[in-house]
C-alpha cells in the first residue's frame, strides 16, 4: 500500500485543480489536487500536505488555512493500492506559482469537475471533503 496526500484548496467558492505534467511518473495529463507521497520517516500526512502545497503552488503556510481532513480513502489502481489522506484548505489568494509537476491550473466551480479528465481518486476526495 502506498500512502499519499491530496489537498483541495478553495477560495471564494471555487476549488483549485492542477493538470499533471508529462514529467511526473503517474497520471500524466490528468487533473488533480495537490498530491504527494507520505514517507513514513519524514512527516505526518498533514505535515506532508502543507509541504506539498508550498512546493506545488508557492503558497506559504500563512497563506492557507486548514479546514478539515477526511478519513483515508483506499483506491486500487491495478496492482497498487493507494491510501489517500485527503485535506481541505482555504487559500487566502488565488495567485499561485506551479512547479514542474503541473502544466496548468484552474480555479473552478465544484460542479465543473465533471468536465475534466481527473485522476481516479479525485472525485472521491472531493466528495469526502466538500459534500458531507
Amino acid at each position: 500500500m502506498k500512502d499519499v496526500v491530496t489537498s483541495i484548496l478553495k477560495n471564494e467558492g471555487k476549488i483549485l485543480i492542477l493538470k499533471r505534467s508529462n514529467k511526473v511518473g503517474s497520471f500524466q495529463g490528468k487533473w488533480a489536487g495537490i498530491s504527494g507521497y507520505v514517507e513514513k520517516h519524514d512527516s505526518s500526512p498533514l505535515e506532508r500536505a502543507i509541504i506539498e502545497i508550498r512546493e506545488e503552488t508557492g503558497l506559504s503556510e500563512n497563506e492557507i488555512r486548514f479546514i478539515k481532513a477526511a478519513k483515508p480513502i483506499e483506491i486500487r489502481d491495478g496492482e497498487v493500492i493507494w491510501r489517500v489522506h485527503a485535506f481541505l484548505f482555504e487559500a487566502r489568494k488565488k495567485e499561485i506559482k506551479i512547479d514542474w509537476e503541473h502544466s496548468e491550473y484552474k480555479w473552478i466551480e465544484l460542479d465543473e469537475i465533471k468536465n475534466y479528465d481527473v485522476i481516479p481518486s479525485l472525485n472521491d476526495v472531493i466528495h469526502a471533503l466538500l459534500e458531507e
